[in-house]
């Protein structure tokens, strides 16, 4: 009896040792991880002469203060081109800063959901040639997130739904706001990133 308790200590205590080692090397967050993240896209659209083309670039940080919860900032930037086809152009440029926190159900798995909230500020501006205007929005978003590791260091990550919070100041000058409230939980909004752990 005594050599089945002690084989059976001796499995459990491996057991554990392995798992902490897999844990502190393997896939995975735990409290005091850092990682960078962020989203690129491009799109380009054309319908007989005219054309839409635009890029945006959104590079992230984020920081495990608990075995759960990570805090994050982002960097956004954005730039578009419209050409109708009869020589009217509409440029676009925007700059954007959001911040907030995110909590991950299972931090540790190669595997993990999350839901975040988070604030944001974009300053957007519209140049038509013959003059500019400047849209300023702020925003509150509760998206939902989905996050796996495909690799100790990389992870790919979504996130969609949830709801949504924003106010537009239509350029100011008097322009009225235009606020709107979102809140969904379809794949109608979703979109992809990267996470590399450091």
């Amino acid at each position: 009896m005594k050599k089945i308790i002690l084989t059976v200590a001796a499995v459990f205590a491996l057991t554990f040792a392995n798992a902490q080692d897999k844990k502190e090397g393997g896939a995975g967050f735990s409290n005091g991880d850092l990682y960078l993240t962020g989203t690129a896209g491009f799109s380009s659209v054309k319908e007989g002469d005219a054309k839409t083309d635009g890029f945006t670039l959104a590079p992230g940080i984020g920081y495990f203060i608990d075995d759960n919860i990570a805090i994050e900032g982002q960097l956004s930037f954005m730039s578009g081109k419209e050409d109708d086809g009869a020589g009217n152009e509409l440029k676009t440029s925007g700059f954007g800063i959001a911040a907030g926190a995110k909590y991950f159900w299972t931090p540790a798995s190669q595997f993990s959901l999350s839901v975040g909230a988070n604030l944001s500020y974009m300053s957007t501006k519209y140049d038509n040639g013959a003059g500019d205007a400047t849209f300023k929005e702020i925003g509150l978003n509760i998206p939902l997130g989905l996050h796996y590791f495909v690799s100790n260091d990389f992870a790919i990550t979504s996130s969609w739904g949830g709801f949504g919070y924003s106010s537009n100041d239509n350029g100011g000058n008097g322009a009225d706001k235009t606020t709107g409230f979102n809140l969904g939980l379809d794949l109608s909004s979703i979109s992809f990133g990267l996470i590399y752990k450091l």
